[in-house]
């Protein structure tokens, strides 16, 4: 061997270990990047909404709230401060509109999908339309619901994955959900069973826990004091989300070792809990607060775009669908029925000084803000917003019956046929009537001594229509015209 050659073994060997050394200092700053990628590797964080029935976009007269575009702008507020957030469902999410309703399920569901939801659990809201519709669905949208205690009546198995485990950043997550025992369950009760929860609970606090789960969250409906119950029955359960029309809490509550988040109903709030976890990633403290989604939460513009472009499809069918159910009335029924609602047009006949001072108020625009929201063929918020909806002779759509939009005259003294019954006395508006529609949901700061005043046929100040603050284009309410009579 020569001189050249014996110095060239011990320069490659230094050259491959230098290489080697180069390789395993990229790996190890490759796992501690890894591992520093995470933000707040202590935290989890759980959103949450239950019981959305069926509702897409922001709702409610007094401050409108919720809707799936502002779910999806809260959940990226969130993704930019933790780095592991999950979303989850609490199920009841299906309408409760009936039959023409199906298509808003179907779209829920496949949004829910579209905003990476981890879990979704059952409710019996979802197994109105029959338990085939929900699995057919549930398939095609590649929807994760879990329901642990919901069997098929023949097999005893569960119809659903009872439980999921999923890795969210560095902690192993286990969800399950369950339904009440208490639940209707209409078409589906043919081939459906549900067993005892308490039971199923804690068999599947085992089965994830030998699973690895480090953390574990129930979805439950089984609504409060039952949920409170169960949690307070079985070891192990991290959080729970309470479901099954619950009153919404601002704060959540620890039961014993588990936070419990109570967010409300419509999606109107989206609940938060956070969990510290310690060094073995398992619950240390928690807290959970339930989140108004308002217009300052803001919206994610693709989502918005998605939800816009569907509720106008759907409710030009919903238009539809009335003109041919009024059509097909019209052509069955031979006379009028002798009591029906007229029109304010012609109340304002006789009663000039009443119908200009009337137009100054909120209920002369009450169309208007339905059109301007999209929402003029929801039968969720015609009742408020026309004169005598689904009453005899009172207002089925605008292309017919477009003098009784907005709150006028008969919708605050009654009929017009019924005039000479009243009108020898004055015919004050009653609490009970105006709190029919100003209930503590679409406007909960109402007080009837304090409005009236606002509306009365002496109070020209405008005030009322001052206050409004939706937004939308400018259309052009029918109000007072297409006259009848």
């Amino acid at each position: 061997m020569s001189f050249a050659g014996s110095l060239m073994k011990p320069t490659v060997s230094r050259l491959l270990a230098a290489a080697a050394l180069a390789t395993l200092t990229v790996v190890l700053s490759g796992a501690t990047a890894s591992r520093d990628a995470v933000l707040k590797p202590d935290k989890l964080v759980l959103v949450s909404t239950t019981d959305v029935k069926g509702k897409t976009s922001p709702c409610g007269c007094h401050i409108p709230k919720g809707g799936l575009s502002r779910r999806a702008a809260y959940l990226d507020s969130l993704r930019a401060d933790y780095g592991q957030v999950m979303l989850v469902d609490n199920g009841g999410f299906f309408p409760e509109d009936g039959e023409t309703h199906r298509d808003v399920a179907v779209f829920l569901m496949d949004m829910m999908k579209k905003l990476n939801v981890t879990a979704v659990n059952v409710g019996e809201r979802d197994l109105v339309y029959g338990r085939a519709f929900l699995e057919q669905n549930v398939k095609q949208s590649r929807l994760p619901v879990v329901s642990a205690n919901l069997l098929d009546k023949r097999s005893r198995r569960p119809v659903f994955p009872p439980a999921i485990v999923t890795q969210v950043g560095t902690v192993k997550v286990g969800i399950f959900g369950l339904i009440t025992n208490k639940a209707e369950l209409g078409k589906a009760g043919d081939s459906l069973v549900i067993d005892d929860p308490l039971a199923t609970a804690r068999r599947q606090v085992a089965e994830l826990k030998r699973k690895g789960a480090q953390v574990i969250v129930l979805l439950s409906q089984l609504d409060k004091p039952d949920s409170e119950d169960l949690v307070s029955a079985v070891d192990g359960i991290d959080a729970v989300v309470v479901g099954r029309n619950p009153l919404p809490m601002l704060k959540g509550e620890m039961i014993k070792n588990t936070i419990a988040c109570y967010g409300g109903e419509q999606g109107h709030y989206a609940c938060r809990s956070i969990l510290s976890l310690d060094a073995n990633k398992h619950l240390a403290t928690a807290e959970a607060e339930a989140v108004t989604l308002v217009a300052e939460v803001g919206e994610r513009a693709d989502i918005a775009a998605t939800v816009k472009a569907f509720d106008d499809g759907f409710n030009e069918k919903l238009r539809q669908k009335e003109i041919e159910k009024v059509a097909k009335a019209k052509a069955e029924v031979t006379d009028e029925s002798p009591s029906h609602f007229v029109g304010g047009h012609l109340c304002i006949r006789c009663h000039p000084k009443e119908g200009t001072q009337w137009k100054t108020t909120a209920h002369a625009v009450a169309w208007k803000t339905l059109v301007d929201t999209k929402s003029d063929a929801k039968a969720e918020c015609l009742g408020c917003h026309v004169a005598g909806y689904q009453r005899p002779g009172g207002f089925t759509t605008a292309a017919t019956t477009g003098f009784l939009a907005d709150v006028q005259c008969e919708s605050c003294h009654g009929m017009g046929t019924d005039h000479d019954r009243f009108s020898d006395a004055e015919h004050h508006p009653s609490a009970k009537m105006c709190v029919s529609c100003h209930d503590s949901k679409n406007d909960p700061h109402f007080n009837f001594e304090t409005a009236l005043l606002k509306v009365t046929h002496t109070n020209t100040s405008g005030e009322t229509i001052q206050k409004k603050t939706v937004k939308g284009p400018t259309d052009k309410p029918p109000t007072m015209s297409g006259r009848r009579g």
